[in-house]
């Protein structure tokens, strides 16, 4: 069994380690597309071409199934993937529905990106899982950038972090959803100046559940010890440290093949 994971950059290798821990013996495949990251500001044509090209890459080099490890991605391109891929494709969207039984008061603030939030994808998450709370949304420019460079406990960092959750925590939520992958790497220091009366919850476990049941469902076998291999469409010797330490070991980390690394499929 190959499991296939994108991202826009490293932010996805959150939701890669939550596979890992879920299904140990899988042969996982990770690409970073940190080329074009972040996908935010991007228009949606833009990152279905982008996705469209990995999913093929990772199908094409043996992924029984494909995980959009980005909230715009998933927003963007997943359908399309479906359409034309023969593996099954696993998305992710922010944790609206696990937040909306979290809340105590009835007030969920959602941190993400720009195009996750403006999406088609994110309103209708509202609308199915959104009445009768008050869902805030801030989108954080800057936030994806910090941890591409692995810069987790800069006062940089803290200050955009800061920033951001101050109008949602002045407005009064108690629950704070964390939108983008890349945020996961900030979740202590989201935490600790959000203060221990709010809960924050991302949906890294979730879309591991939900790739193990996938699997389960094609009656698929693992090879113990099948390792994880990294490709990226950026520059390796400036991404090769931060990955180290995002992934939490010393890992090899190739260049995506040039046909793959363009900006179209």
């Amino acid at each position: 069994m190959r499991i296939g994971v994108f991202d826009s950059g490293l932010g996805g290798l959150s939701v890669l380690r939550a596979i890992r821990q879920e299904l140990p013996d899988a042969s996982l495949h990770y690409v970073a597309d940190s080329a074009w990251v972040p996908y935010g500001p991007r228009g949606e044509e833009f990152i279905q071409l982008r996705s469209r090209t990995l999913a093929h890459f990772l199908a094409e080099h043996g992924a029984d199934i494909i995980v959009v490890a980005c909230n715009t991605a998933t927003a963007a391109a997943v359908p399309t993937l479906r359409e034309s891929l023969g593996a099954p494709v696993v998305g992710m969207e922010p944790a609206v529905k696990p937040a909306t039984a979290a809340t105590r008061n009835g007030k969920v603030g959602v941190l993400a990106t720009v195009g996750t939030l403006q999406s088609a994808r994110f309103a209708a998450l509202l609308d199915q899982f959104g009445a009768g709370i008050e869902v805030l949304t801030r989108a954080c420019p800057g936030l994806v950038e910090q941890v591409e460079a692995a810069e987790l406990d800069s006062p940089r960092t803290r200050a955009l972090v800061e920033q951001y959750t101050a109008p949602l925590l002045r407005a009064g939520v108690d629950t704070l959803v964390l939108g983008c992958t890349h945020f996961v790497f900030l979740r202590p220091m989201i935490e600790a100046v959000a203060g221990p009366g709010i809960t924050v919850i991302d949906t890294g476990a979730a879309v591991a559940r939900q790739v193990r049941l996938v699997a389960d469902s094609l009656g698929s076998t693992f090879a113990r010890a099948s390792g994880v291999e990294f490709w990226t469409s950026g520059d390796v010797g400036r991404l090769a440290e931060p990955l180290n330490t995002l992934w939490g070991e010393r890992v090899v980390l190739s260049v995506l093949p040039g046909e793959y690394a363009g900006q179209t499929a």
